[in-house]
């Protein structure tokens, strides 16, 4: 699961990426989280763009339902079984900048707060699918040194790959099955990330 993440000046971090067709401000955010409006990379016929949503894909059919928590991950292993999922991934596919991303480990009856970043410092591209004005990220089982922490991790994808993935006509599950996860590491941080309220640098400072 990936339920937090961090993102930093979006604009210059992607414009290799998308020219001039940004739609967003170059703003920190040390403590992204579901149901804020997020920088995502889309394409469209004249190129890509980078432009606000919102984290939580709500499918049509959970208007129905009295309750219902916004999809904020889809695992890459069950997306072509799950109704919500089946479609979007062959004809709405975006990316998610992030410098890093959090993640909690379960210890008795305690979670422990990590921020992971890949090895060489530079920004991720989390595979994810979108449904109007709303994204998920696409999870995949946790490499063995990720899996100490806990057992998924977002689906990371290379900047050479991002093309092909936007393209809806590829195969997308081609795409994803064949991506190797990058190195990571991670360190303990402070639990103030449990509150979203909070959102300053001193959140990603190692613990100890």
């Amino acid at each position: 699961m990936c339920g937090r993440y961090k993102i930093t000046k979006p604009v210059s971090k992607t414009i290799d990426l998308v020219k001039t067709n940004i739609k967003v401000e170059d703003n920190e955010n040390y403590n992204a989280h579901p149901t804020q409006k997020l920088p995502i990379i889309k394409s469209y016929t004249n190129g890509k763009a980078l432009e606000l949503s919102e984290w939580g894909l709500v499918p049509g059919w959970s208007k129905k339902l009295d309750k219902f928590s916004p999809l904020i991950n889809a695992r890459k292993e069950t997306l072509m079984e799950k109704v919500t999922f089946k479609n979007l991934i062959q004809t709405s596919r975006c990316i998610v900048p992030a410098d890093g991303y959090y993640e909690w480990k379960r210890e008795d009856k305690n979670k422990i707060p990590y921020y992971f970043t890949k090895e060489d410092d530079e920004i991720m591209f989390f595979a994810a699918i979108y449904q109007n004005n709303q994204f998920c990220i696409i999870t995949r089982e946790a490499t063995e040194k990720i899996s100490t922490i806990h057992h998924r991790e977002p689906l990371i994808i290379n900047q050479s790959q991002i093309n092909n993935y936007l393209n809806i006509k590829k195969d997308a599950m081609e795409i994803l099955n064949s991506i190797k996860p990058p190195a990571l590491k991670f360190h303990e941080i402070s639990k103030d990330v449990n509150n979203p309220i909070n959102n300053d640098p001193a959140l990603i400072k190692p613990l100890n």
